[in-house]
């Protein structure tokens, strides 16, 4: 079957490009390298067909639609700081890139599009664990141009009758993630540092618990998708067991330093996960144990990353602390 994988790639993307060629689909991937890396998928590159371009413009990828089944759509901007900086480009990657995929879907009859949300969309819940009929308490600009995306999805996917299911995916990280960013960002920048010596940079007390998820976990609920008959909806995706960040520190077993919080950032993640549990037959199975243990196997991705210190986190985070309250 013919796929479509928008953001293939970038962190996610490129492990599920991975996955579902084990699965002996054809694969489209069409990223414009903001993000991603032509090294996350050159392992693989001569078994798929790689285009290069900017989804946010009109442009002759969507001829790439024609006779494919399903759309992945991954590729977004996914910073927090520079979507307070230039939400134009946010705008403009996050919402227009989203109805250019809904409007190439409907034009070339797709079956189904699987939209990467996020759980910023949630801010800082009211409610732990927090599901999906949690009030939306958008934080930042990255977050309400993804929440605008899945606003597009389910849109467009009622009114033109397509398939659409939005995956709202809790702190995920593993390899091939970056050093910033809304996924996998603390991993890497720890990461990056122990290569270096550097003590971590823990952002608070460290007491704030995230819920972690497994790239591989999260590439499974995605393939759950596929085959999922119901009807258009939307699923949390995590593991249900936040855990400190001090605990990570510890696992990791480096020296650490503590910088100041940041606001608009909750105590907490931690999504309710009975509803793709139940609806989608899905469940995650790495533990941050055996997680962490597979990052540290691949420590050397990131020995060329840049390495964060107090000082360069706090010119980073100017606009942060200057915007969020």
């Amino acid at each position: 079957m013919k796929i479509i994988i928008t953001g293939g790639a970038g962190f996610i993307g490129s492990h599920l490009a991975e996955f579902l060629l084990k699965k002996k689909h054809d694969i489209v991937i069409i990223d414009n390298l903001s993000t991603g890396r032509i090294e996350n998928i050159n392992k693989f590159k001569k078994k798929i067909k790689f285009v290069k371009a900017d989804i946010s413009k009109k442009g002759n990828w969507i001829k790439n639609f024609e006779e494919a089944k399903i759309v992945f759509h991954l590729a977004a901007l996914a910073d927090i700081v520079p979507s307070i900086q230039k939400p134009a480009k946010y705008f403009d990657a996050n919402v227009l890139g989203t109805q250019n995929i809904m409007l190439a879907s409907l034009k070339y009859k797709i079956k189904k599009v699987i939209y990467s949300a996020s759980s910023s969309c949630y801010g800082i819940p009211k409610i732990y664990p927090t599901d999906e009929k949690a009030d939306i308490n958008l934080q930042y600009p990255y977050a309400m141009t993804k929440r605008l995306g899945e606003e597009i999805l389910i849109h467009y996917g009622k009114v033109y009758n397509i398939n659409t299911i939005s995956l709202r995916l809790f702190n995920v990280y593993g390899t091939k993630s970056r050093t910033s960013g809304t996924y996998g960002a603390m991993f890497g920048v720890f990461l990056a540092q122990k290569l270096k010596k550097k003590p971590l940079t823990i952002v608070g007390n460290g007491n704030q618990k995230r819920d972690f998820t497994y790239v591989t976990d999260v590439v499974s609920a995605f393939y759950k998708c596929i085959n999922y008959n119901g009807k258009s909806d939307i699923f949390n995706i995590g593991t249900g067991k936040p855990i400190s960040i001090n605990r990570i520190v510890n696992i990791l077993g480096s020296n650490k330093t503590y910088i100041p919080k940041r606001p608009g950032e909750p105590d907490q993640t931690n999504a309710n996960n009975k509803k793709a549990i139940k609806e989608l037959k899905w469940r995650p199975v790495i533990s941050i144990e055996k997680g962490i243990s597979l990052l540290l196997k691949n420590i050397n991705y990131w020995k060329n990353a840049p390495v964060w210190t107090p000082k360069k986190i706090k010119i980073a985070t100017v606009d942060w602390f200057r915007y969020l309250k």
